[in-house]
């Protein structure tokens, strides 16, 4: 039997909203509030994987020792890497590099951010690191980003690619990550 897996995002952070990616904030407290909040009323987990930027290692770390779980910081569950963009709001953007930020946001896949990390090598990481997290025992909390969630979701949802970013993810929004059997005997797919 596989482990179920529930995404966590993390709440927000003192570095405010734009393109955070790689940047480290750590939460506000009405992101401790809100993190504190999302688990509340969920169920206990036998182990946490955790994006190891602050703003979701922090909280992984106080729930892990509280429960008495194991934690793992794996960076393969950052966000992605914004490259240039790291820092700058839209509304920066759209005053210095608004033809590219529409083609970003047209089709991630298409077009990445000027030093950025492409779509296909993030989905690479964030893939590789949620299987490893499913081969484990029992089930697992993953504190993680906006763009990891998205991107699961996404593919969970059977959207196009260049739709992704139509995926809404809000700050410590907690959502399971269910697995179905496909007609293909020994295949698991996201639902």
């Amino acid at each position: 039997m596989k482990a179920a897996l529930d995404l966590l995002r993390h709440g927000e952070t003192t570095g405010g909203s734009g393109f955070r990616g790689r940047l480290d904030d750590p939460l506000s407290e009405t992101g401790w509030r809100q993190m504190r909040e999302a688990v509340r009323a969920a169920p206990r987990w036998q182990r946490i994987l955790s994006s190891p930027l602050r703003r979701c290692a922090d909280f992984a770390a106080v729930c892990a020792e509280a429960w008495g779980v194991p934690l793992r910081l794996d960076p393969r569950l950052m966000e992605l890497d914004f490259g240039a963009w790291e820092g700058r709001t839209a509304a920066e953007l759209m005053e210095t590099d608004a033809e590219a930020l529409g083609r970003f946001w047209r089709d991630p896949y298409a077009f990445t951010p000027p030093q950025g990390e492409t779509m296909v090598d993030f989905e690479r990481r964030v893939t590789a690191a949620i299987e490893d997290a499913r081969a484990g025992e029992g089930d697992v909390l993953v504190v993680t980003h906006a763009g990891v969630m998205r991107l699961l979701l996404a593919r969970a949802q059977g959207l196009p690619r260049a739709r992704l970013l139509e995926v809404e993810v809000r700050h410590a929004a907690l959502i399971r990550l269910a697995v179905a059997r496909t007609s293909e005997p020994g295949r698991e797919r996201a639902l």
